[in-house]
């Protein structure tokens, strides 16, 4: 079995080496995991790797983005970006990194009732003036943060098998 992981690294990638550690560790076997946050540019990139926990530890996300919308109330600069670490470990110790990113705004109010999280309140830059709620699961992974990750994750696994070749 798997223990709880405590994701108190500190960052993205260091949080998803913790759980890609513990899963490699119970299992022997290589493991992936990733880590996401929000960053939002007049917050000097808070929530960031707190993110999922931004209006308190056991904070629901609807809490988390009243909170978000109230702190950022009558500020202009709204520009932010998803990020996303993934990170595979092997059991030998070796590593692969990889990262998605995907900028855009938080709006002026909550739009859509798809998806978790801060999605309501992300307009990506890369979409047509919709949140992330507001689209279809193949719109959002087509250009999220998650998606270009696990994209970047399969060019690098490619590269790295082709260099054993």
């Amino acid at each position: 079995a798997v223990p709880d992981v405590v994701e108190d690294a500190g960052t993205l990638a260091g949080n998803a080496r913790l759980k890609a550690g513990a899963i490699c560790a119970a299992t022997g076997l290589p493991a992936v995991a990733d880590d996401t946050g929000l960053f939002v540019d007049a917050l000097d990139g808070e929530p960031g790797v707190d993110t999922a926990y931004y209006a308190g530890p056991q904070a629901t996300y609807a809490e988390n983005r009243a909170k978000l919308l109230e702190v950022l109330a009558g500020v202009d600069n709204r520009r932010a970006s998803f990020r996303t670490v993934v990170m595979v470990v092997y059991p030998d110790g070796r590593e692969l990194q990889v990262e998605g990113v995907c900028p855009g705004l938080i709006a002026t109010e909550e739009r859509g009732d798809r998806g978790f999280g801060f999605d309501p309140l992300f307009v990506p830059d890369d979409g047509d003036g919709r949140t992330f709620s507001l689209m279809t699961d193949d719109e959002k992974n087509a250009i999220s943060h998650r998606g270009r990750a696990f994209q970047a994750l399969v060019a690098a696994l490619r590269d790295s098998e082709s260099a054993i070749d």
